[in-house]
């Protein structure tokens, strides 16, 4: 029998849930990216009470990438995990095939599950969700789906996510709308289908609504802070938890802003991790912007998070 504690921990066979940290990829200054220090990031959140990493998201700048750049991540993130199981990487791209071959890449490192947006490249409808997932899954290694409407123009509604499901193209969904009444709504139409908080901002309500992970932005910085937050929330530990929230949330609000692959990485050269630039488009933050990410990162830096 799945108890409520063993349901939202990391194992072996599920390997999508608990806290997995969608990794910012630290660049040099002249945008180059670090892989030593990427290597050495991704041993210090493990060490800090996370469970995995995910490379390769939008968090990771992958669409800035070369393919040798992109590929050499996930080797870098599976040889520092010391467990291709811990690892999910992003493997969405414009075309169903390279997506494949990116999801092929990832099985053949020993990766434990990938994670997929819907095609981004126009406004698809059901259908050609379908076939995206489909084609993917082919690959043999487990999908969490990406629902990002706000980004993609493309919502995976909870009745398409449940047919996703029942088709065998996904085993989770990292869920970013923000819509809380979407989670009571896919228990319903898909009680198979495992809920993952996909934006940092709602966790604590995600999670009393039954989300079994976390594909997490703020750990970067504060790995130990959201580790203790999210088994708290998970535990439905209101005591531990809504303290925890409420100090940390001038900051999780930051995940779900356009500008947060800045954020995050300033938030990281605050508290002494390797972040650096990041690459255009993306510009660095604007003035007003960065003095109100320092201002929250020093505060919880002050309030003890690490």
């Amino acid at each position: 029998m799945t108890t409520a504690s063993t349901a939202t921990t990391w194992s072996a066979e599920r390997p999508w849930r608990g806290i997995m940290v969608a990794t910012a990829l630290p660049l040099r200054a002249d945008r180059s990216v670090d892989h030593d220090a990427y290597a050495a990031h991704v041993r210090w959140l493990l060490d800090n009470g996370c469970d995995g990493v995910v490379p390769n998201g939008s968090l990771g700048e992958y669409q800035t990438l070369t393919d040798e750049e992109r590929a050499r991540v996930v080797r870098t993130a599976v040889a520092a995990a010391g467990d291709g199981a811990r690892v999910m990487p992003g493997v969405s791209a414009y075309g169903s095939a390279e997506a494949r071959r990116w999801a092929e890449q990832a099985a053949e490192e020993g990766c434990g599950s990938v994670l997929l947006l819907p095609p981004n490249a126009f406004r698809a409808d059901e259908s050609a969700v379908r076939a995206h997932y489909a084609e993917v899954a082919r690959a043999g290694v487990p999908i969490v789906g990406y629902n990002n409407p706000i980004d993609t123009k493309v919502d995976l509604t909870p009745a398409l996510l449940a047919r996703l499901h029942n088709e065998g193209s996904i085993v989770a969904v990292k869920e970013f709308t923000g819509d809380v009444r979407r989670a009571y709504e896919l228990a319903e139409l898909a009680p198979g289908l495992d809920l993952l908080i996909g934006a940092d901002d709602v966790l604590l309500e995600l999670a009393l609504a039954g989300a079994v992970g976390w594909i997490a932005g703020y750990p970067n910085a504060f790995p130990a802070a959201c580790a203790e937050l999210y088994r708290a929330a998970v535990a439905q530990d209101l005591d531990t938890a809504l303290p925890l929230y409420r100090s940390l949330h001038s900051l999780l609000r930051w995940d779900s802003k356009t500008e947060f692959v800045q954020a995050i990485k300033l938030s990281m050269d605050i508290v002494g991790r390797p972040g650096g630039p990041t690459r255009p488009p993306r510009l660095p933050l604007p003035t007003t912007i960065e003095a109100e990410v320092r201002a929250a990162t020093e505060k919880a830096v002050a309030a003890g998070h690490r």
